[in-house]
């Protein structure tokens, strides 16, 4: 029967059954086999992983600290658990005269039973690299844990100098953990064995999917969820996603709502300042509103209109923003360059020239505080010539504003060829500032 079982039959148990059957610690990598490699853990707690660490000791010789390990053979070999409970010593050959090589340092397995070399005993061993002139490490026999790969550089031995320890050697170690455990990541990101797995990956913990490892959403940086919400944070600045949907900080000492959390819109309701360039909030009013730095702005400005229905007159031959007759002068209108840096402006009346010959206008000019942007131009102006009142207007687009800053349109008129002393007349005047996307 295949069927292999530990601490059962009173006579016939192998070494085989043992190691088959043993569910200790194991990373598992199919229902069967398991990962090889070498317990976590340090002394005072500082390091992931101790085990076996290695270090030059003389020009030619290292020492391999203690720790634990586990080696998994063939499918049917079952895995076998090592144990180095004080630190040893190995001596590497001299290097090749003219090239180097690379050696691998290993734990391996010695069983009479697959390999046929009369030995069982697990051992410390450097299996000896080809010098080449560009050297490739050797190939791991079965039943080994590659521990260090270390470069022998051409000529060395311990009378000129040895191995240069500090570079020589490359870790190859990889750790294991107890099943169901979260195993520290140390050295290659190996597949995970079944999806609900998890790994510590330097600071984000991971979970295998089916297909890849997936930061966890609660990983340091991440948010919390809902579902671990009675949990304390592990650092002030953390967040959660509470029950009833609310986003929380922890403060140091407790949980608190935090309407301005990261990336959020902070509600109406609110007063609370900014935390940061670019944060959003939402008025009263409904206006989404963005922090710039030292103030609230409105996100989307707009549209903005100014008008005056009084009727007004002009001799001027030149433009001039104030007409005769009107309480309110001039005709001006504020507004806020949107992202776009564009906005189409539309502007009118109703005027008379006071005679079919001569033309009455109304134009705009653009300032941004003292300096004049966009001065007026009978290009872009409204322009009529009659004796009766007809309503006239147009529309013009104004780009490269700068976004953010203010802008002020103000209204100018005049009548042209005045040889008969006429007033130009205006009324129902409006400007009208629309951003554009």
């Amino acid at each position: 029967m295949n069927l292999r079982s530990s601490w059962v039959a009173e006579t016939g148990q192998t070494r085989e059954d043992t190691r088959l059957t043993q569910t200790g610690v194991t990373t598992m990598t199919n229902p069967v086999q398991v990962r090889s490699g070498v317990l976590p853990g340090s002394y005072g707690g500082q390091y992931r992983l101790s085990g076996f660490w290695t270090f030059g000791s003389a020009a030619m010789t290292a020492t391999v600290s203690e720790g634990r390990a586990v080696i998994q053979g063939e499918i049917s070999q079952g895995a076998y658990p090592v144990t180095l409970p004080t630190s040893e010593t190995v001596t590497f050959a001299p290097g090749n005269a003219q090239y180097n090589r690379i050696d691998l340092l290993v734990l391996r397995i010695y069983d009479n039973l697959y390999d046929g070399q009369q030995r069982n005993e697990a051992v410390v061993e450097v299996i000896q690299g080809q010098a080449n002139q560009d050297p490739q490490p050797p190939a791991a026999p079965p039943r080994c844990l590659p521990l260090y790969e270390v470069t022998v550089p051409a000529g060395a031995s311990a009378g000129n100098g040895g191995i240069p320890w500090a570079s020589a050697l490359k870790d190859l170690r990889t750790p294991v953990v107890s099943l169901g455990g979260i195993l520290p990541v140390e050295g290659p990101v190996l597949p995970g064995s079944y999806p609900g797995q998890y790994q510590d990956a330097g600071g984000a913990l991971q979970r295998w999917d089916g297909g890849a490892w997936v930061s966890y959403p609660s990983a340091l940086g991440g948010i919390v969820p809902a579902s671990a919400s009675t949990t304390p944070a592990s650092y002030i600045g953390q967040y959660r996603d509470a029950a009833g949907g609310a986003l929380q900080r922890w403060d140091g000492n407790a949980w608190v709502s935090y309407p301005s959390a990261l990336g959020g819109i902070i509600p109406a309701s609110s007063t609370a300042p900014a935390s940061y360039v670019g944060q959003y909030r939402d008025t009263p009013s409904g206006q989404l509103q963005r922090w710039n730095g030292s103030s609230w702005v409105t996100v989307t400005p707009g549209p903005y209109f100014v008008d005056n229905g009084d009727y007004g007159d002009t001799p001027s031959t030149t433009y001039t923003s104030t007409l005769a007759g009107r309480t309110t002068n001039p005709l001006t209108v504020n507004f806020v360059a949107p992202p776009s840096k564009a906005v189409a402006v539309s502007f009118g009346c109703k005027l008379r020239s006071g005679s079919p010959d001569h033309y009455a206008y109304m134009a705009l000019k653009l300032t941004q505080g003292a300096t004049v942007v966009n001065d007026l131009d009978d290009d872009y102006a409204t322009i009529a010539a009659s004796q009766h009142m007809v309503s006239v207007s147009t529309t013009r687009r104004y780009s490269s504003l700068t976004p953010g800053a203010t802008y002020t349109l103000t209204a100018y008129f005049r009548v042209i060829a005045n040889t008969l002393s006429l007033k130009a007349g205006f009324d129902n005047t409006f400007i009208k500032v629309d951003p554009l996307p």
